[in-house]
């Protein structure tokens, strides 16, 4: 999923300061999750950016792409035999 726009994230975090609003209303106006909101906030307050993060990764591929493919390829399926 992409991240949120840096425009959205600043629209809301300027709506915030000057309505006041709860972060509730505010994930209902910008229909974003309210967790969202506060990750979004907390991550203001400590950090004071807005910047996404970086994708967090994931366990490395056991197989690469080629040797997948070189597998796949040597696999026959019962219907050939």
């Amino acid at each position: 999923m992409k991240p949120y726009s840096l425009d959205l994230r600043k629209k809301i975090i300027e709506t915030y300061e000057q309505e006041q609003i709860s972060q509730r209303k505010l994930a209902k106006r910008f229909r974003v999750a309210l967790s969202f909101i506060y990750k979004l906030l907390k991550q203001y307050r400590e950090k004071g950016t807005l910047e996404p993060k970086g994708h967090g990764g994931g366990q490395n591929m056991k197989l690469s792409p080629d040797n997948i493919i070189v597998h796949s390829s040597r696999r026959t399926s019962r219907t050939e035999e």
